[in-house]
């Protein structure tokens, strides 16, 4: 019998969110079964993080979360663990995609996001 460990993020972590621009998200490997680590940008509202793969469901990391949904954060030293939950409902996503707009720009987003076909819901 498997056992998943899903550890909440600490208030610490919730707290240094606001004011980053990017995170460094691990994953497991589909194939490999290593962890590979990259940066990410990312939304925080409330208590859920929100990720848009690059090139949306044909991107690599996506595919891995799919197969092994828990992954670790770390941002400014501080560190999670989280679920990733695909979201492929159109409406969901495009208030997302506005998200990230509000952050990063609509010029940003629309250069370095053409794929956005999927989201992925983290919660904290």
């Amino acid at each position: 019998m498997m056992v998943k460990l899903i550890v909440m993020a600490s208030s610490d972590f919730r707290g240094v969110l606001n004011s980053a621009q990017e995170l460094k998200m691990t994953f497991v490997g589909r194939k490999t079964g290593k962890k590979i680590s990259i940066p990410v940008w990312f939304v925080n509202d409330a208590d859920k993080l929100y990720l848009l793969p690059v090139s949306g469901t044909a991107n690599k990391w996506y595919k891995n979360i799919l197969k092994n949904p828990t992954i670790e954060l770390q941002v400014s030293g501080k560190k999670a663990t989280a679920e990733a939950r695909p979201i492929k409902d159109k409406k969901r996503i495009e208030e997302i995609v506005d998200k990230f707009r509000a952050k990063y720009g609509a010029s940003d987003v629309k250069k370095y996001y053409p794929g956005q076909d999927v989201a992925v819901e983290l919660s904290l």
